[in-house]
């Protein structure tokens, strides 16, 4: 009975209600993951130094890579999984747990070998110089050697929320925050572990965070759990998993090159001292960023249940608030970056050129930031209806055709600030291409037009969600 209420309240209740009810956690979770980042890098800061902050700077890109292939599999999972529960499919809604970490254990042994075999040359050509090398390896070795502890926390976690556990996701956050708080001082800066010291505390987290959520899946009311049947890995699924996840692959892999070019760039123009900088500015916005995440995470499921139970308004509804939300919370950190950058950089060091070079670039860099909210949720709206070509296509497009470009036509010209103010020109064109497809995609669900129709012309089937 319980789990019956579970399963349709998002059907039923107030679409608001269910709105902070699954997003307040999500955000506390995702803030808890930006804050844990800016932790470390707080740790890295003063404990090690400002060279350190540069190698982390160049550890993003990396780092960007390893979310990718996880998410391509979570997301992917988590949204399918919210469908066929508002389809009442609880066979299918149940195989995307063994689905994920199968995936998720071959995805990230995949990602494990290569940079193993590889870190050096990578990280070189990520951005690293002779300085910051020696630290960026350092830093990264450990989460390679276990990267299937982080992915399969990333893939619980998804799922976790897409079946309305969003409290036990929360939790996940706060398990992680207990290693890199607790044992990121010890290993940091009383056993002088340096940059291996403060991935070593990430990977304990990590590893409670694992064990929280098998507890989690091992429960007999939980909604999916493990069980017999959900270990056998079917084609059509996996390419349904893999459609949907793309998006989420593609902004982090585009991400990941983006942040190549732009590391690469700001050494040219800066040297370590603006890579370093940059790493500072990232951690800023992430919080903020991994907000509207966060609040996309509690919309998902939303969206997911009441598309597949076919009520569109209420997945309207909840698009709406979600913008709302979304860019609000954006909003305060383009204020922050303009009314209280120097505040905001001295969080991570004192050292008084990089705290000069991240002011000025913070100002530039968040000019913007307003518009990445709705950018976020319009891309998080149409995964969860499994338009994933619009979805990947809005990605593609911020990215790869608006950013690339910029940085590599502005800094020739205008030296660092060029390569600053790349993004809130990126932050501006992608939104209004994210805006853009979005009312195309809703006049196109609007339009009673059907195919073979003599008397008008229907709109692409690209445009209009399919039930799957």
């Amino acid at each position: 009975m319980a789990q019956d209420t579970q399963e349709n309240e998002m059907g039923v209740k107030s679409v608001g209600r269910l709105l902070i009810a699954y997003s307040i956690p999500a955000i506390i979770g995702m803030v808890i993951i930006a804050l844990n980042q800016v932790i470390s890098s707080i740790y890295i800061g003063y404990g090690i130094g400002p060279t350190a902050l540069g190698a982390m700077a160049v550890t993003f890109p990396a780092i960007n890579l390893l979310m990718a292939f996880c998410q391509l599999v979570a997301m992917g999972c988590a949204a399918l999984c919210s469908i066929e529960l508002g389809r009442g499919d609880m066979q299918k809604a149940n195989a995307m747990l063994g689905h994920s970490v199968l995936l998720e254990i071959v995805a990230s042994v995949l990602f494990g070998v290569v940079f193993w075999l590889f870190l050096d040359p990578i990280l070189l050509f990520f951005g690293a110089s002779s300085e910051t090398l020696p630290d960026a390896h350092d830093f990264m070795v450990p989460l390679i050697v276990t990267a299937p502890v982080g992915f399969l926390v990333l893939g619980f976690n998804f799922l976790t929320r897409a079946t309305g556990y969003a409290k036990t996701a929360m939790c996940t956050a706060l398990m992680t925050s207990v290693g890199i708080v607790v044992f990121s001082p010890v290993f940091i800066n009383w056993w002088g572990w340096g940059m291996r010291g403060a991935a070593l505390a990430q990977v304990l987290g990590q590893l409670f965070s694992d064990a929280w959520l098998i507890l989690h899946f091992a429960r007999n009311n939980a909604l999916i759990r493990f069980r017999r049947g959900i270990w056998r890995l079917r084609l059509d699924w996996m390419k349904q998993i893999l459609s949907i996840g793309m998006a989420p692959f593609l902004i982090n892999f585009c991400a990941c090159v983006v942040v190549v070019v732009l590391n690469r760039a700001l050494l040219e123009n800066g040297g370590d001292l603006a890579v370093g900088a940059f790493g500072i500015i990232n951690r800023l916005m992430m919080v903020a960023g991994m907000s509207v995440v966060g609040l996309g995470q509690g919309m998902q499921p939303i969206i997911g249940f009441n598309f597949g139970a076919r009520k569109p308004e209420r997945v309207r509804q909840a698009l709406r608030y979600g913008l709302i939300a979304g860019t609000l919370i954006t909003l305060t950190g383009t204020l922050g970056s303009f009314f209280i950058p120097g505040t905001l950089v001295r969080i991570f060091t004192d050292h008084g050129p990089l705290v000069e070079v991240s002011e000025h670039g913070l100002r530039i860099m968040g000019a913007m930031f307003v518009c990445v909210g709705p950018q976020i949720i319009i891309g998080t709206y149409f995964q969860s209806m499994g338009l994933a070509k619009i979805a990947s296509l809005i990605s593609m497009l911020r990215q790869m055709i608006c950013l690339l470009p910029l940085l590599l036509i502005l800094p020739p010209v205008f030296g660092l600030d060029g390569v600053w103010v790349c993004m809130p020109l990126a932050d501006v064109l992608g939104f209004a291409v994210a805006a853009a497809f979005l009312w195309l995609s809703l006049r196109a669900q609007d339009d009673p037009c059907q195919k073979g129709d003599p008397e008008c012309t229907p709109p692409p089937d690209f445009l209009k969600p399919k039930q799957i």
